[in-house]
């Protein structure tokens, strides 16, 4: 991976891509820490990350996806893939109720413009970091909402063509849906339908949502926010964690959070085995006093 073909960079240059080489991607996730991919690729366009697909597709050249990179956790290793950055694919159409927006497209941004149009729908979802896509692909989910609830339809590519799939195809589920099962599959843009509402009642409410996570999350420190799914749905992992004495614990620069538990945080200069290391001894103490298997709701790259 480390010499790529001279006529791919200069074909992935032709199509208006930004290409760093060696590129650490702890300057592209939230948690701010991980190892160097060989290659890291931001098209300018939604034709040129097509083209970018096919050409890596083409070159048989291994590759992932990153949006704002706010649920990923890449090992301190040298990857052996390059990465596509969705960060310019943000264009978004209005009509009526319904919004078409693009993966790349911030949800924070999303939810404002919303906001600026009177609908409402994603109120609860304020603050929520990451990308449109990065929400459709694990189905995330805040204060009694999840992403499903607004999907109409997708635009995603399978290798070859851009498709339209439903909702009932993307088979979404608690924190889950195909595109993390089915890697192929490739989120390029959401329909998403919205209802009319009033401007001032959505806002009270964005604001209100926004003040529970500063108030509850520790938002000032690099975290890939809550780390564990929710075994059940009367199992509060965050709680569990707390109860075992567990709040301020830590390994290297790796510490669950004081202010909520459900958080891993970086207090400066973690890696991300500190960070795995403290996921697989806060699994061993749940499974040990409450006999619960936790799973991560984190990506490990």
């Amino acid at each position: 991976m480390r010499g790529f073909n001279r006529r791919l960079v200069e074909k992935l240059w032709d199509l208006g891509c930004d290409l760093f080489f060696n590129e650490q991607l702890s300057h592209h996730v939230s948690f701010r820490l991980g190892g160097s991919v060989p290659l890291f690729i931001i098209p300018s366009s939604m034709e040129g990350f097509l083209d970018t697909l096919r050409l890596l597709k083409e070159y048989e050249v291994p590759f992932r996806i990153i949006g704002k990179g706010t649920n990923i956790i890449p090992t301190d290793d040298e990857k052996d893939f390059a990465v596509i950055s969705t960060e310019r694919i943000d264009s978004i159409e209005i009509h009526d109720e319904l919004i078409n927006v693009s993966a790349g497209m911030s949800f924070k941004t999303l939810c404002l413009i919303a906001l600026e149009h009177s609908l409402s729908g994603l109120e609860r979802a304020f603050g929520l970091p990451g990308s449109v896509g990065g929400a459709v692909y694990m189905n995330a989910g805040c204060y009694g909402w999840e992403m499903a609830q607004n999907v109409v339809s997708l635009k995603v590519f399978d290798g070859k063509n851009v498709i339209t799939i439903s909702p009932s195809e993307a088979q979404f589920g608690y924190r889950d849906s195909i595109f993390k099962h089915e890697k192929s599959l490739i989120i390029i843009s959401a329909v998403l339908k919205l209802a009319k509402g009033n401007k001032e009642s959505i806002r009270e409410i964005m604001i209100d949502t926004m003040r529970k996570r500063y108030e509850k999350q520790p938002l000032e420190y690099p975290s890939a926010g809550s780390v564990f799914k929710r075994p059940r749905p009367d199992f509060y992992v965050g709680t569990a964690i707390e109860s075992l004495g567990l709040k301020g614990y830590q390994i290297g620069g790796a510490q669950v959070s004081e202010k909520h538990a459900g958080f891993i945080i970086n207090r400066g200069n973690a890696k991300a085995s500190d960070v795995l290391k403290l996921i697989n001894f806060i699994k061993g103490k749940v499974k040990e006093y409450y006999g619960v298997e936790l799973e991560t709701e984190v990506e490990i790259w």
